[in-house]
């Protein structure tokens, strides 16, 4: 790896292109190198993540209304799209905004933090999608995969976002660019100008996950996607982007991030180098936002310690600065304690889901936020008795380059009625890859499995992930078999149309006037 200085210059500096961040990219995806062993399991492993959280929020309403405006640009090729029969084929970046909401929804699959944070896996829907439509191989599916995973997982190290209230899908848009690019085996010069439109479309704030949080959370990673499609789309055709996008004296870094005077080192692979940034990620066993999964299992092994809850007089969870301002109450966001929130919110509510992980022992993607579960009179009670505060070691851990020391738990101090104290601490979530159960291939089957239940028939649930322990020798046609296809009653029913489906609505309002 070398690190890269990335910092302002005046246009007057004419900054040359083999110096920008962008070039640098672009570079890094354009360099055909082998994909190793251990990242082509891994890429395999997410497959199979993102087709099991996909599975379990077919029917929900996001999730149905992006399958709605994606079925209005069917295309040939095109590309295929969780649910659907693999024959439906739609336009690519419809099929990678579709699925990539499906992915998101239950904000349950793969996750990286660092500078920032981010879920890598959101760079499968649009590059598999473009792989479909393009009829690419499993081999430069592969190459495409491990140079999204990469260029995330990159920036998200050497760039912080969210202290300037960026959303991390500013990291996103590039990296499925990049990642497209690699698929495509594009030249430098075409990926670097759509990594930098990619970056100018997709830079929006963090108000997507604060306060009264709604369904755009599934769908900004979605929009990314999508945004990355036709961003490289418009350069395959000669069209250009804002440049130098992070560098410029109006660009991303002097006027949405730290200003003129900031540098930042962001690290990438030299010529030659392999791409295996996707095995720094990891993803998750229950189904609430990364901070809150060794907490959850905390929790889980706290519970037998404490008897009657009702003799709990406060909880106050010690954790590192993002946990406190983000999902803690140092985030100062009411709706984190309301016990009308929607489901969105409590899963960035860590005193609500330490409250639910405490009173039932464990965690359920549906049952746990349910309205009438958050409503429970005794869990508001004991959900209102927790806070958090930061504790500068926990702090310090989760920022470690170290993957020894970086930490993404912190410690809990129950004290009862009467003074005693419980206390005890986590570092890092049991499916960490350095967790009491770390995740492999047995356990992305065994969630996929449990996910799809009574979802995916049994035998399309076995033909997918037969397919996926062939990813590498995969034939261009069998790669559109890397979905699942469900009965129609599993897909939920749109509640009202939109734009795409106007002139289908007004020929039944019209039917309904006569």
């Amino acid at each position: 790896m070398k690190s890269h200085i990335v910092r302002v210059h005046k246009s007057s500096e004419k900054l040359g292109r083999a110096e920008q961040l962008a070039w640098r990219i672009a570079e890094v995806a354009s360099d055909s190198v082998a994909v190793e062993p251990a990242v082509i399991e891994m890429i395999g492993n997410r497959i199979i993540d993102n087709a099991a959280v996909a599975a379990a929020s077919l029917a929900r309403r996001p999730v149905v209304s992006a399958r709605a405006q994606a079925l209005a640009h069917p295309i040939e090729p095109g590309a295929t799209v969780f649910g659907l029969a693999r024959s439906q084929r739609l336009s690519p970046e419809w099929a990678a905004w579709a699925n990539g909401v499906a992915v998101r929804e239950l904000d349950f699959h793969d996750t990286f933090l660092a500078a920032d944070y981010s879920h890598p896996g959101d760079n499968i829907p649009p590059i598999l999608a473009v792989a479909q439509h393009c009829g690419f191989d499993g081999r430069a599916l592969l190459r495409g995969l491990a140079a999204g995973y990469e260029i995330q997982v990159d920036l998200v190290k050497g760039i912080c976002l969210h202290e300037h209230k960026i959303d991390h899908i500013a990291h996103l848009g590039p990296s499925a660019a990049a990642g497209i690019g690699a698929l495509l085996d594009l030249p430098t010069e075409t990926i670097y100008q759509a990594v930098q439109q990619a970056l100018h479309v997709t830079t929006t704030t963090r108000q997507s996950r604060k306060g009264e949080i709604s369904s755009w959370k599934a769908y900004a990673p979605a929009f990314a996607g999508k945004m990355a499609v036709e961003a490289v789309d418009r350069a395959m055709r000669g069209e250009g982007a804002p440049s130098p996008a992070w560098e410029g004296e109006d660009g991303f870094i002097a006027w949405l991030l730290s200003g003129p005077k900031a540098e930042y080192s962001v690290s990438l692979p030299q010529k030659g180098e392999p791409k295996r940034a996707i095995l720094d990620t990891y993803t998750k066993e229950h189904s609430a936002e990364y901070q809150s999964q060794a907490l959850i299992d905390l929790a889980r092994r706290m519970r037998p310690r404490i008897g009657d809850l009702s003799g709990i007089e406060s909880i106050v969870i010690h954790t590192s600065h993002h946990t406190h301002h983000v999902i803690g109450t140092g985030a100062n966001d009411p709706q984190k304690m309301d016990p009308t929130a929607s489901r969105e919110t409590l899963d960035h509510s860590i005193m609500y889901i330490f409250a639910v992980a405490l009173e039932d022992g464990g965690w359920h993607h549906q049952n746990s936020y349910a309205p009438e579960r958050a409503a429970r009179p005794e869990t508001v009670a004991l959900w209102h008795k927790i806070s958090t505060v930061e504790d500068p070691r926990w702090t310090q851990r989760y920022h470690s380059h170290d993957p020894r020391e970086k930490a993404f738990g912190g410690r809990v101090v129950i004290t009862l009625k009467g003074g005693s104290t419980i206390s005890d601490e986590i570092a890092v979530a049991d499916a960490h890859p350095l967790g009491a159960r770390p995740f492999a291939r047995p356990e992305y089957v065994a969630k996929f499995r449990s996910l799809a239940d009574g979802i995916i028939a049994p035998q399309e649930q076995d033909r997918f992930l037969a397919l996926v322990e062939r990813l590498p020798d995969l034939k261009a046609e069998e790669l559109t078999g890397l979905t699942f296809t469900v009965d129609r009653e599993q897909l939920g029913t749109a509640k009202s149309a939109g734009i795409f489906d106007w002139s289908r609505a007004s020929a039944g309002r019209s039917v309904a006037a006569e």
